[in-house]
């Protein structure tokens, strides 16, 4: 397989792949010759796709005259764009959390719905995992004369919320008394640090206060796992579109990998230390199932700490400039948001 390419040949390729992409016909000699900035002729350019071909960047389908991109083609397509210093093409509708100051999950949802809309592609993002973040306040109410709440605020907006019941009446002075014990003992504790029980036990504690405490200890040391980390998805429905249909031969496969969230929500986390936008084309997606599909995504964080990642699927026929594009901006889009919500 061919390891370098001419700048002539890599001009020829990215033309084979941009007219695929357009309209999905394979695309032939006398196609490029008439694509602005090209000013080779027909039989020239049917020498570079032959060897382009040869070098496993295209592919012959049936007796058709033209060429389409192999996934190796693709990936070199993709290299290119990513190595290149020219602006990205804008994405065609506004993204922009700027003027939201709701809570996190919110915004993400937005960002989701938004980009899905944006590339008609299945959109995915991943929350912020609990550990990367700490506590910011912590709140005891007493609701009835035998409930009380425990909210622990998050720096990074979340809230957590847990709800005790007791069997006698709790001393409303007690539950005071609770509220700023608590924000002088775990304010700044990461969430679900393993020594969250040490911070609330103190041997200098009467057994009245002992008690209380132990009783409402599973707020800061029992996070449910759904809390650890989210997964959201929208668009899926938009493969199984006619207009992708043809393109996505083994949709049942990638809807099977939608549905098992908790293996697609891994997946994208193992992307977390990699650069700020990565691609996974074909069969170099790591959940097999999808491997059908590409992968176009981006980490969102606060400088050089990843927080979650922001990730488009659709076919390998797929608009990679504007995928990068896309989730290029809503990566930074939401590390900006999530610098205004963190407490650094």
């Amino acid at each position: 397989m061919a390891s370098v390419l001419t700048e002539r040949q890599k001009v020829v390729l990215g033309a084979v792949v941009d007219g695929y992409v357009e309209d999905g016909r394979p695309v032939g000699s006398r196609a490029i010759s008439g694509r602005a900035g090209i000013e080779w002729s027909p039989s020239t350019i049917r020498s570079e796709l032959a060897s382009l071909e040869e070098g496993g960047y295209l592919t012959h389908p049936h007796t058709s005259a033209g060429r389409v991109p192999t996934e190796t083609g693709y990936r070199f397509y993709v290299e290119q764009l990513l190595a290149s210093d020219a602006p990205s093409p804008a994405p065609t509708q506004e993204l922009s959390l700027s003027r939201m100051r709701r809570e996190v999950d919110d915004a993400i949802r937005e960002t989701t719905a938004t980009l899905s809309k944006i590339t008609d592609l299945v959109a995915m993002v991943t929350a912020p995992p609990l550990n990367t973040a700490t506590i910011h306040r912590v709140e005891v109410l007493r609701l009835q004369p035998r409930v009380v709440a425990v909210l622990v605020i998050a720096s990074n907006g979340g809230v957590t919320k847990r709800v005790f019941t007791f069997d006698d009446e709790v001393d409303p002075g007690l539950v005071e008394w609770a509220a700023s014990f608590l924000n002088e003992r775990m304010v700044g504790l990461g969430l679900g640090a393993r020594s969250a029980g040490d911070r609330i036990a103190a041997e200098e504690l009467g057994p009245k206060e002992r008690s209380f405490l132990e009783e409402i200890a599973s707020a800061f040391t029992a996070l449910d796992e759904s809390e650890e980390s989210t997964l959201y998805v929208d668009g899926a429905a938009r493969l199984l579109s006619e207009e992708h249909s043809e393109d996505l031969p083994h949709a049942d496969d990638v809807m099977r990998a939608l549905e098992r969230r908790v293996n697609l929500l891994q997946t994208l986390r193992s992307a977390l230390d990699q650069r700020s936008v990565f691609v996974w084309i074909g069969e170099e997606n790591p959940q097999p199932e999808l491997r059908s599909a590409s992968v176009v995504g981006a980490n969102y964080g606060l400088g050089y700490r990843n927080l979650g990642a922001v990730g488009i699927m659709g076919p390998l026929r797929m608009d990679y400039a504007t995928a990068i594009a896309s989730v290029r901006g809503a990566a930074g889009e939401l590390s900006r948001f999530f610098e205004t919500v963190y407490d650094e």
